[in-house]
């Protein structure tokens, strides 16, 4: 028996990119616009360090009302226009960066007619529903097959997602991630998507996606912070990845509730 500790070495062309890694950012509400945050941060300690960083598509096709302003950075002036494109407007206008709003979104049936942003290195949904999750699985299924060689080759899918109080985040391998011998660590070269290793308990889910009628009736569904707690943790999981080249968990499960956090870890 092999007592050797798991872990998953990340693929190569995150840590030594010849371009930008891309990252399609799929859902702009309360998750979608934290973990934006965080991946700007990412691209700049990484391009400080003298890797390439990043470059981010942000799929939302959602328009901002009043209720979004309490939980995501929205002003008055805004209401009415596309998430998408405000919150990567401001980035670049902040960073300098050249990251792309998409207003559609990504579903299985339009990967095919976004031949430049449909694909990338890594994707990151931060949806409201088990159907788009499943959606995305399939989305993804379809690009697996794409050259191991090309510059967008599909590697990693990380879904985040949270009840009121709950959250999780957890990421995935889009094909099998060749891993180098190891005396050290036992590694495991393939991730399970999120769909399949809690197939049963996400078709057990009923969704509750129903825009909320005011900032009270929001916090109602979602506690002020789990966006924030979950976009977090699964930034963390994303830099042990980029900066150490490996990581040892998978996921995190946090319960703000009992301000308790849960690792997944590779096994």
């Amino acid at each position: 028996m092999n007592t050797l500790p798991a872990i998953h070495i990340a693929d190569n062309y995150l840590i030594n990119p010849t371009n930008p890694v891309t990252v399609n950012l799929i859902g702009a509400g309360g998750t979608g616009s934290q973990m934006l945050t965080a991946l700007a941060k990412m691209n700049y300690s990484l391009v400080t360090l003298g890797h390439a960083g990043l470059h981010v598509n942000l799929f939302d096709d959602d328009l901002i009302t009043e209720f979004n302003q309490g939980r995501q950075p929205f002003s008055d002036s805004e209401v009415g226009c596309c998430k998408s494109v405000i919150l990567i407007n401001k980035l670049n206008r902040s960073i300098g960066t050249n990251w792309k709003a998409v207003t559609k979104k990504f579903e299985s049936r339009n990967v095919c007619r976004l031949p430049e942003q449909g694909k990338a290195n890594l994707y990151i949904s931060c949806v409201d529903t088990v159907a788009a999750r499943f959606d995305i699985a399939k989305a993804l299924f379809q690009m697996s097959g794409y050259s191991r060689y090309e510059r967008n080759n599909p590697l990693y899918w990380m879904d985040l997602g949270n009840s009121q109080y709950t959250g999780q985040a957890i990421l995935s391998t889009i094909t099998e991630v060749k891993q180098p011998p190891s005396k050290l660590y036992r590694t495991v070269s393939i991730l399970p998507m999120v769909t399949e290793e809690f197939k049963d308990l996400l078709e057990a889910e009923t969704d509750n996606n129903e825009p909320s009628c005011s900032h009270a009736e929001a916090l109602e569904k979602q506690d002020l912070f789990i966006n924030t707690a979950v976009a977090t943790m699964g930034a963390e999981i994303l830099k042990d990845l980029f900066r150490n080249g490996m990581t040892e968990n998978r996921g995190v499960f946090i319960n703000l509730k009992e301000l308790r956090t849960t690792p997944l870890k590779v096994a």
